[in-house]
């Protein structure tokens, strides 16, 4: 696996590098739908922080519904492939949907999140746990034994107490919702997440 680059925390991408990148997920999407196959980007066709191996998930929405969402906790490979690999999956791989059809694309959002190094937390009990997270800024991953879950910090929307936050994300990694063990982990991470509607205009490639 290849290691992260760095542990620099989201917030660091310009503008014209968060077009880029919704432009890569935009292309993988499209050249899918004609193709009929994945597309891979070439990393040297791109600036070189977009050549960081960053891990990434990549959310689609159609009419302000959701439409898919895939990513990895990890990176094991460029930025920009990373994102082309997750926008394809979103798109025909996620097993809740049915795979995108091009009629779709001009109702389609496409959101990017570009996520931080994972760090553990320590807590001596789940009130010491649930007094240290940050609603709206954290991203958790949950792990239990053979049990494992991640809620995206955009899941504090729908879940703003930390108290229901964690019971949905145990359920989610298949725990009973007021499970509580010694061999709880729980690990944070935060999220860049930028986000615009499929057919966008493409943005101008960096040097």
């Amino acid at each position: 696996m290849v290691p992260m680059a760095s542990t620099e925390s989201p917030g660091c991408y310009s503008s014209e590098e968060r077009a880029i990148l919704l432009d890569v997920a935009a292309e993988s999407i499209a050249k899918a739908l004609e193709q009929g196959s994945p597309w891979v980007p070439s990393p040297s066709d791109y600036p070189e922080r977009l050549r960081e191996p960053r891990a990434t998930f990549v959310t689609l929405e159609m009419d302000g519904d959701l439409r898919g969402c895939i990513g990895a906790l990890e990176a094991d490979c460029p930025l920009v492939q990373d994102v082309a690999h997750n926008a394809f999956a979103a798109a025909f791989q996620d097993p809740r949907f049915a795979p995108m059809t091009e009629s779709e694309l001009p109702r389609l959002t496409i959101k990017v999140s570009v996520l931080s190094v994972p760090e553990p937390i320590a807590f001596a009990s789940e009130a010491d746990l649930l007094a240290q997270l940050r609603p709206g800024v954290d991203g958790l991953i949950l792990k239990d034994k053979r049990h494992r879950g991640t809620f995206l910090p955009a899941v504090w929307e729908q879940l703003p107490n930390p108290i229901d936050f964690l019971a949905h994300l145990k359920r989610k990694a298949g725990l009973p919702m007021d499970d509580w063990s010694d061999d709880l982990e729980v690990l944070r991470y935060a999220t860049e997440s930028f986000g615009r509607a499929a057919h966008a205009k493409r943005a101008a490639r960096l040097d």
